[in-house]
């Protein structure tokens, strides 16, 4: 469902968008400056030349597999390097693209060791995409910087859930018990932290809690666990209470883990976390959520709840996030027509739908002359600048009294400008 479903229709757009997508786009004349009304401006769409593509461990397939199509389609030659134990999953995107015709050289698995990565930044790709950790991004970043390597990086998110006061309690627990146990929890825009009204917050985490308690628990193990661990234990002695969860006695944490009574200056609220973890906020109103799911350097995806769409949109409006789902999480940002990106510590730049296949493009502009019209090749004469000044009243001054006025000033500096320039032909005849 979340791997060769989304990449099956992510292949079915390209085939029927890329073609006018990629082809040269002609401006018309609406908007063309005055002065320029003999030029034809056209934008033309070039390959960038050898694309790196570094792919996520969590979704193997689909993430990296619609960058490397993207890119291929676009003219590139792809690197691709997969995450350690994605690299059954690069090569059989690659044996597919070589049983479609691919021709030999346009697409190849690199190691999955980081040092592979290192090394084609440092033979000078033409663009790197990352889909990835913050500190990873910022690894990669770095290594950009040394080459001049521009690159999208699509990291790490702490996503907000918004629940107003009206929200529909059944969908909305349907929807964070999803999002939580999806790939058990390792999806960079699952819900991490819920800020919900408080009129409805005892009634909204006992249905959690009730729902969560049926299903089969994550073990949330290594590395994560550890770093999980330190950042419960000080929310607990900050006042926050454990509703669902367990530590064990290896060091590993039975989840997935909800949080309540937490508080967004905890430092759980501003991690990114790769494990079904979530926290719950008591909020006064809507402002109060939208500030506090602001507050965290993560920003990546979001998503409210609420039967009023009007407030939803306005919510939404508000919320800095690269997307932004309402009464729903995660699935619909697989539309192969939305692009996908975050901002602040989750990233810059886009990948998917229309903005990331022109993100595998550079673009190169094409201004035709068709006259013989050129007065900017004359040389300049005195008056040119009261002329220049009335030519920029009548074209931009509002209001018709005003602008009449100004073409008075434009034909007076017209003359003054013929005659100096009989005068000045006069002298050089002269002269010769």
């Amino acid at each position: 469902m979340s791997e060769v479903l989304p990449f099956a229709e992510a292949c079915r757009f390209l085939e029927a968008n890329a073609y006018w997508l990629l082809s040269p786009q002609v401006a018309g004349s609406s908007g063309r400056p005055m002065w320029l009304r003999r030029v034809v401006t056209s934008v033309q769409r070039e390959p960038l030349g050898v694309v790196l593509v570094i792919g996520p461990g969590n979704y193997p397939l689909f993430l990296p597999a619609v960058q490397v199509l993207q890119a291929l389609v676009a003219g590139n030659a792809v690197l691709l390097k997969p995450a350690p134990g994605a690299e059954p999953a690069a090569h059989a995107l690659a044996d597919l693209a070589e049983q479609a015709g691919l021709p030999d050289g346009l697409l190849t698995i690199l190691s999955s060791d980081k040092s592979a990565a290192e090394e084609a930044i440092a033979l000078n790709v033409d663009k790197v995409f990352l889909t990835g950790s913050h500190g990873t991004g910022r690894a990669v970043y770095a290594e950009c910087a040394k080459a001049m390597t521009p690159a999208v990086m699509e990291l790490s998110g702490c996503d907000p859930v918004i629940v107003a006061e009206d929200a529909d309690l059944d969908l909305t627990v349907r929807a964070v018990v999803f999002g939580l146990r999806l790939n058990d929890g390792a999806t960079c825009i699952s819900p991490r932290r819920v800020f919900v009204h408080r009129s409805i917050a005892n009634e909204f985490e006992t249905r959690l809690v009730k729902a969560l308690a049926g299903g089969e628990p994550i073990q949330i193990t290594g590395r994560v666990a550890a770093v999980l661990k330190g950042l419960l234990t000080e929310a607990i002695a900050n006042g926050a209470r454990l509703c669902h969860g367990q530590s064990g006695g290896d060091g590993s944490i039975s989840g997935p883990v909800v949080l309540a009574d937490a508080r967004q200056e905890m430092s759980l609220l501003n991690e990114d976390v790769f494990a079904p973890v979530l926290s719950l906020v008591g909020v006064a109103d809507e402002a109060e959520a939208i500030a506090q799911s602001n507050a965290c350097e993560y920003q990546l995806g979001a998503s409210v709840f609420s039967r009023d769409l009007g407030r939803a949109r306005r919510i939404a409006s508000a919320l800095r996030a690269g997307c932004v789902t309402v009464n729903d999480l995660v699935a619909p940002t697989a539309d192969p027509r939305a692009p996908f990106g975050g901002t602040g510590r989750s990233g810059f730049g886009t990948t998917r739908g229309a903005e990331g296949l022109l993100e595998m493009t550079r673009p190169k502009v094409v201004l035709e002359h068709r006259g013989f019209f050129r007065p900017h090749f004359d040389p300049a004469q005195p008056g040119d600048a009261g002329l220049f000044a009335a030519v920029t009243r009548v074209l931009h001054l509002h209001g018709l009294r005003r602008r009449w006025q100004a073409l008075a000033q434009l034909v007076a500096a017209g003359r003054l400008r013929g005659k100096s320039g009989s005068n000045s032909v006069s002298s050089r005849r002269k002269k010769s």
